[in-house]
């Protein structure tokens, strides 16, 4: 049987054009992009290009787009500049976050004159407006607020923009995690009203090990590597050109085709939700799963029995990819924070299924029929 992949939000497929666009620069053009001859300046162009090419999809400025190693370095360095160069005293997040926010607040909680809240949030797993506002007129000092567009393991998407009006009104700085969200729908960095974003090339066909940071304008960092000019003197180390290459043509062909890919990757979950209602009895869904939710991402809470309890185990063994509550702390498996603080009824069992446009409804018939006889 040939292997099903439906865990796309941990990492998806290398798409050809992409690896197309990538191949010249890793064989040909190899040049240096910090040497001055010709071969640097083709490199240099090529990442120039590539600035270009994504500000432009993000409707941003080149200037405000910074080529990191991933989400998580630029989660980490939007978190580190609003502590140590815009004045952020206090950090309110949530308990949902991915843990390279959350493990960053707790770092910094842990060892600087930082203190840090999480917002409350609503039973089905979205944030609540009312209580990030009392938290942000109560504080006196500066805050930063770190908030996920959507969430990985269950997908609730954020009212960002709302979020964002808030933020303006009490001068706080605001962070948002759009790694689930870059390259799966169209973002105008100009109409929301956010200091920082990250986003991730492997979540969106293009490879692993390369992201980008937002930096709005209207604010001033620090360095957050040090030692050669590279990133406009922010973040020194050769670039990873290649990456670089491939994300900004991960990111075209993934704007270019939005329409026709989401609406069909919305329709292989809206399709698994209707067969698993009828061929699974007690199924339940985590977070707002018909409601404001990504469209590439399925979380189904099982009834716990024997049988479930085995059940990421069992598909694997069946040549079937999903996850159980995020992938990127799957070594050790220690249970889902996201699903603990939304749902912690322990006689339940979560699979999280994850789709890209490369998935098809023979898969979810194969996968249903499949959990049928597991459960």
């Amino acid at each position: 049987m040939d292997r099903i992949y439906f865990d796309n939000a941990a990492t998806t497929a290398l798409d050809k054009e992409v690896l197309d666009a990538m191949l010249p620069y890793m064989t040909t053009h190899f040049g240096n992009p910090s040497s001055i001859y010709s071969y640097g300046r083709e490199s240099r162009l090529a990442v120039e290009n590539a600035r270009k090419i994504v500000a432009k999809l993000l409707n941003a400025h080149p200037g405000e787009i910074f080529f990191t190693s991933g989400g998580t370095e630029s989660n980490n360095t939007a978190i580190l500049s609003a502590i140590r160069d815009l004045g952020c005293k206090h950090i309110i997040t949530s308990p949902i976050e991915h843990h390279a926010v959350l493990h960053t607040v707790e770092h910094y909680d842990h060892t600087d004159n930082v203190t840090s809240s999480y917002v409350k949030l609503s039973p089905d797993g979205h944030i609540d407006l009312g209580d990030l506002e009392e938290q942000l007129a109560a504080q006196k000092e500066r805050c930063l607020v770190s908030l996920m567009h959507a969430n990985n393991e269950i997908g609730n998407l954020l009212p960002i923009k709302a979020v964002g009006n808030l933020c303006n009104k009490y001068n706080a700085i605001f962070h948002s995690d759009c790694v689930q969200t870059v390259g799966h729908y169209p973002i105008d960095l100009r109409k929301i009203p956010v200091h920082f974003i990250s986003a991730a090339g492997h979540k969106f066909h293009g490879p692993k090990g390369v992201g980008i940071l937002y930096v709005n304008d209207n604010i001033r960092i620090k360095p957050f590597i040090f030692g050669g000019g590279q990133e406009r003197n922010m973040r020194a180390g050769t670039e990873n050109l290649y990456g670089i290459v491939g994300l900004a043509k991960a990111l075209e062909l993934a704007m270019t085709n939005y329409d026709k890919d989401s609406q069909y990757i919305q329709s292989l979950k809206t399709y698994m939700i209707g067969e698993l209602r009828k061929n699974i009895k007690s199924v339940q869904f985590n977070g707002d799963q018909e409601g404001k939710c990504l469209y590439t991402v399925l979380s189904v809470a099982f009834p716990k029995t024997e049988k479930s309890e085995m059940i990421l185990f069992n598909l694997d063994i069946h040549h079937i990819c999903v996850s159980g509550g995020s992938a990127c702390s799957s070594g050790a498996d220690a249970g889902s924070h996201v699903i603990r603080a939304i749902n912690n009824n322990p006689n339940l069992v979560t699979v999280r299924f994850s789709f890209s446009k490369h998935n098809t409804k023979e898969e979810v018939d194969a996968v249903v029929a499949k959990l049928q006889e597991l459960i």
